[in-house]
């Protein structure tokens, strides 16, 4: 298996790259999406069922695949003989910050069901904060990867 792994190393490291940035796009611009809805959208308008049907399309059908490659593809890699080494602090940043990411990637899912629900509690304001969560995960997973400390 381990022999695979490091024959397709390029292979999956470009199909982890690419789930990569699919998966931060999508993270980048739902909270971006809450922000008009809750700001912009009457509850009871048929502009809400379109950013609900927006919402729902862009979390199920590019943000969730894109994560679960990003895991399977960065599996493959963490798996290929003597691509990481775990005595050293990057690979532990990373798998802390990636796990960070997904806990958020899950909470704008519960925020998404929220307004489906009816039951939205949070301002724009809140949303436009936690729009800054992936781009901090991002600059650590990047600058403990390519830095290597």
């Amino acid at each position: 298996m381990s022999d695979l792994l490091a024959s397709a190393y390029p292979w999956i490291k470009s199909l982890h790259i690419m789930a990569v940035i699919s998966w931060m796009a999508g993270l980048f611009y739902f909270p971006r999406l809450l922000v008009n809805h809750v700001e912009r959208v009457d509850p009871t308008g048929l502009l809400n069922e379109t950013y609900q049907n927006m919402e729902m399309k862009l979390f199920k059908v590019i943000m969730q695949p894109a994560m679960i490659a990003t895991w399977i593809f960065g599996l493959c890699l963490v798996f290929t003989p003597g691509i990481v080494d775990w005595s050293m602090w990057w690979p532990w940043v990373k798998a802390v910050s990636v796990i960070a990411m997904t806990i958020f990637h899950e909470w704008l899912g519960k925020r998404r069901k929220d307004f489906v629900n009816g039951s939205n509690k949070l301002t724009g304001r809140q949303y436009r904060l936690m729009n800054e969560v992936p781009t901090l995960l991002m600059v650590l997973i990047v600058v403990s990867v390519v830095v290597k400390f």
